[in-house]
């Protein structure tokens, strides 16, 4: 909710947020199978395009639950709160389908939806992932600076339509960016990441986050807002050491050891501008006196420091 709450409304007499547990955990298997299961038709359910795809894959039982309960999601917040539009990606459109059928056949009342078009990119893949994952509007699982450089590394081709998308920038501005070129478009890239984190984390986060990208990749900016790693002694061994790749792993650069060793050994990580070439590699106390950046490929970096 606090992080919704920075593009919703949720005061007295606005907006509500609420958990569909209220109304699903007390249902029982029997009661859904009679109540609801009886107003789908599976013929109907199998032309749906997201089960049409599926099918060659292999469909759970339970994923093929998942319109059912979305529709019952529908039907419980209109009969609750009157609630009567729903909004979803364009790859909901059967499930939300299904909940104004629910609700037309039980209630005789009518509902709608309507669908946004989904964040692709230019090859048709969702937008949206990132080597160690999704990208999280929660500073704590997504970084501000990790989100700006999420959108400060989108493809050439795709950098515009987010603008337009996703920003509140004039139309007009943005039209002008139409005919931009080569270096223009890494211009484009820093309005689009900055208009983003400033959106999600605010004026003072995006700020922090376009100076560390700066002070890495330029040489400008701000190098005290890097991200950070932080150290304590319980990180180091007996021998008071951390290798390459517990320290890679502490600093989330990557998921795995075993990441880390294809890192190294192919060439891609680097302390302080050095490449390290051993996965065998250890640092010991003394070795963070000093600024120690750790960066793994072009564009995955973290000050570590030793509190």
């Amino acid at each position: 909710k606090k992080q919704m709450s920075r593009f919703i409304d949720f005061s007295e007499g606005k907006a509500l947020m609420v958990n569909n547990a209220d109304w699903l955990l007390d249902l029982n298997y029997i009661e859904v199978l009679r109540e609801v299961g009886a107003h789908f038709s599976v013929n109907r359910m199998l032309t749906a395009e997201c089960y049409k795809q599926r099918m060659e894959k292999g469909l759970s039982f339970l994923e093929f639950n998942y319109m059912i309960m979305q529709s019952y999601d529908f039907y419980a917040l209109f009969q609750k709160y009157g609630c009567n539009l729903q909004f979803g990606g364009d790859d909901q459109w059967a499930n939300m389908l299904g909940g104004t059928e629910l609700i037309r056949r039980k209630l005789g009342k009518n509902a709608c939806a309507m669908t946004i078009t989904l964040l692709l990119n230019s090859e048709g893949k969702k937008m949206g992932k990132t080597q160690s994952g999704a990208v999280w509007l929660d500073p704590n699982k997504t970084s501000p600076f990790d989100f700006y450089q999420y959108w400060r590394n989108v493809a050439d081709a795709d950098v515009l339509k987010c603008i337009r998308m996703l920003t509140f920038l004039p139309l007009e501005q943005i039209d002008e960016m139409d005919s931009w070129e080569g270096s223009q478009l890494n211009q484009a890239k820093e309005i689009l990441a900055f208009e983003l984190t400033k959106l999600v984390h605010g004026e003072e986060e995006a700020q922090k986050a376009q100076d560390a990208a700066r002070a890495l990749f330029a040489g400008g900016g701000n190098a005290d807002n890097m991200p950070t790693t932080n150290l304590t002694a319980d990180d180091f061994n007996e021998e008071g050491k951390i290798g390459i790749l517990d320290l890679m792993l502490k600093a989330e650069l990557v998921t795995s050891k075993a990441e880390a060793r294809r890192g190294v050994q192919q060439g891609g990580v680097t302390v302080n501008g050095d490449k390290v070439n051993d996965p065998f590699t250890t640092f010991t106390k003394d070795d963070f006196a000093a600024d120690f950046v750790l960066k793994k490929g072009k564009k995955n970096f973290r000050k570590i420091v030793l509190k």
